[in-house]
């Protein structure tokens, strides 16, 4: 267990790729706290299975939109489970639409989730993540090809990403911090269904023509939280089945 006695967080940790992440965490050993907005059952059920694993697990109910919250969820981490080993950044939201009808709303709201969630909780955990640390954010494989019109808002945000993940990379070595960020192309989920009306047009878009599994992005994670990965950082690892190539 690669993981054993450390503590990870997951924002967004209640279902898809975010539940997938914290149930692969708590797999190899991690201790778990995760975030959800809205579906307590669900975030329930994870930290159950979280549990079952023999790990600890804790539940806060957190919006990435708040910046009070996005604080709060790391404080409430550390002051259950006395550190803070991992954090991840995987809480999104998305708004495809022309830019012409993007309201100011969607705006704020895209951007308080994916950038200033993101940003907050790295700045909130920077100061308990130690030797060994590990940051790590769920960005987009739109960061590296934007595949159709209507894109603009949700490519801004998760290509923001990119440039938080290097910064701190920089900012956070010194202490012994990795800092990375990982690229998922389609994934099944129920927010964008393998068997949904888009996706034949997402499956052409890869090289592998198919979609990936939540479970083979949370393997990505899992590597870069553990020691395997201490000289990786800085860098996003595309989980996307070709869809740059």
């Amino acid at each position: 267990m690669s993981l054993d006695g450390k503590v990870a967080l997951v924002t967004g940790g209640s279902r898809g790729i975010g539940a997938a992440v914290a149930l692969r965490l708590a797999a190899d050993g991690a201790d778990v706290a995760l975030t959800y907005r809205d579906n307590a059952d669900a975030a329930a059920e994870v930290a159950e299975q979280v549990k079952a694993a023999g790990r600890r697990a804790l539940v806060i109910r957190a919006d990435s939109a708040d910046a009070a919250d996005c604080v709060r969820a790391v404080e409430e981490t550390v002051a259950e489970f006395g550190r803070l080993d991992v954090l991840v950044n995987n809480a999104g939201v998305g708004v495809v639409a022309p830019i012409g009808e993007i309201a100011l709303e969607d705006v704020d709201r895209v951007l308080a989730v994916n950038v200033r969630g993101p940003f907050l909780a790295a700045k909130a955990a920077a100061s308990h993540l130690g030797e060994g640390g590990r940051l790590i954010t769920i960005g987009s494989c739109v960061s590296d090809r934007v595949p159709g019109p209507g894109m603009s808002l949700y490519a801004l945000s998760k290509t923001a990403m990119v440039g938080l993940t290097k910064a701190l990379a920089r900012e956070l070595g010194g202490n012994g911090v990795t800092v990375n960020l990982v690229q998922p192309g389609p994934t099944d989920t129920d927010m964008n269904p393998a068997d949904g009306p888009y996706a034949a047009d997402q499956r052409a878009l890869t090289a592998l023509g198919r979609y990936g599994t939540a479970g083979e992005v949370a393997a990505t994670v899992a590597f870069l939280a553990g020691d395997d990965s201490r000289y990786v950082t800085g860098t996003a690892v595309s989980v996307d089945g070709g869809h740059a190539a």
